[in-house]
């Protein structure tokens, strides 16, 4: 089964011509540059095939956004029609990243322990934002983890904390400070 990396999300129609707005949902914007083929997910829906024919970078209110021009839409109408989708790319497709950095997908699912104690599951990864909704990049991502009893557990992936990160088998270890899961109640 194909798996996906979602790259942005249709906002809104943007223009007469069909554009449209999308959030940005990747740390590699340049790569719009030369990326054409990209599939659309809706929520139970099969992936649909979509060739991204112009795009650019707004400045002003939307910048930190992309305008996507998709072949085939020519009008409002057609653009309205996309709002809500996901744009993702093939996983096979994805920026080789550093050493010791991660995608949140590959993240999102792994079991976290500290000292053979499981803390739970990561949920979700939280960045920081400045007032206009823009990435933080130098301040430390959140995991976001549910514990088995259903309340939820914040830990900054820092660094310092990640003992032994196994992705492959949903895996990451943690060497926690004193206190900080006493922080979060």
């Amino acid at each position: 089964m194909q798996e996906w990396t979602v790259i942005a999300r249709v906002l809104r129609p943007q223009g007469r011509r069909g554009e449209v707005l999308a959030e940005v949902l990747t740390d590699f914007p340049e790569r719009f540059a030369d990326r054409k083929n990209v599939v659309l997910l809706r929520e139970n829906s099969n992936p649909t095939p979509a060739v991204i024919e112009a795009h650019w970078f707004p400045t002003g209110r939307n910048a930190g956004k992309v305008v996507l021009q998709f072949a085939g839409t020519t009008n409002i109408s057609d653009a309205e029609a996309l709002a809500g989708l996901q744009i993702a790319i093939p996983d096979s497709e994805r920026v080789m990243l550093e050493e010791g950095a991660f995608y949140v997908s590959d993240l999102v699912g792994c079991s976290v322990t500290e000292e053979d104690h499981t803390l739970g599951t990561v949920r979700d990864v939280h960045f920081a934002t400045d007032a206009h909704g823009r990435r933080i990049e130098k301040a430390t991502p959140i995991l976001v983890i549910e514990r088995q009893d259903g309340d939820e557990l914040l830990v900054p992936l820092a660094k310092a904390y990640l003992h032994k990160p196994d992705i492959p088998n949903k895996r990451l270890e943690m060497r926690l400070p004193p206190g900080l899961l006493d922080i979060n109640g």
